[in-house]
């Protein structure tokens, strides 16, 4: 009797153990998407106005994606903050709200993740829309500082090092 209720232990305990794992799983994959979208991301493309050159920096908290859209183009720059960010395992969303002269104008993003590219399509307003990829931006590892060689100490006018006290 006791190895029946032993065994029956060992099973609850065992698929316990495995749903457990799938559980942490999961959720380490969903958190590992989300968080690789963090850091700075550059691309650029051509549109009515000459080639745009862009770069966003995007923070992540949860399902939500805030940052800063930096936009250059011959005839301007724009540094704006990132609105209505949303994240969805590999899939974003947000907007970038332009003033352009004196009309506001609505820039929404969707794009798709997948490892150090985004596959970006923006709606400008009703007047255009664009797909570009962005691609992450590496930050330079720090060199190694070469540390300088001891030299020893020499008595003047010898070429023997001076004796130790």
């Amino acid at each position: 009797m006791a190895f029946k209720s032993n065994h029956k232990i060992m099973k609850t305990y065992t698929k316990s153990i495995t749903l457990v794992a799938l559980a942490l799983a999961l959720a380490g994959s969903a958190w590992s998407a989300d968080t690789t979208v963090a850091g700075k991301w550059q691309g650029e493309f051509d549109s009515q106005i000459g080639v745009q050159k862009y770069t966003y920096e995007f923070k992540v908290a949860g399902t939500n994606l805030t940052g800063r859209a930096i936009g250059i183009s011959d005839e301007r720059t724009n540094n704006v903050a990132i609105t209505e960010g949303k994240i969805n395992k590999d899939e974003i969303s947000f907007v970038e709200p332009l003033k352009f002269d004196d009309n506001d104008v609505r820039i929404e993003y969707t794009g798709k993740v997948s490892g150090d590219e985004i596959k970006l399509h923006r709606k400008v307003g009703d007047f255009a829309e664009e797909d570009l990829v962005a691609k992450r931006v590496k930050e330079a590892e720090p060199k190694a500082e070469a540390k300088p060689e001891a030299k020893a100490e020499t008595k003047p006018g010898t070429n023997s090092p001076a004796a130790k006290p």
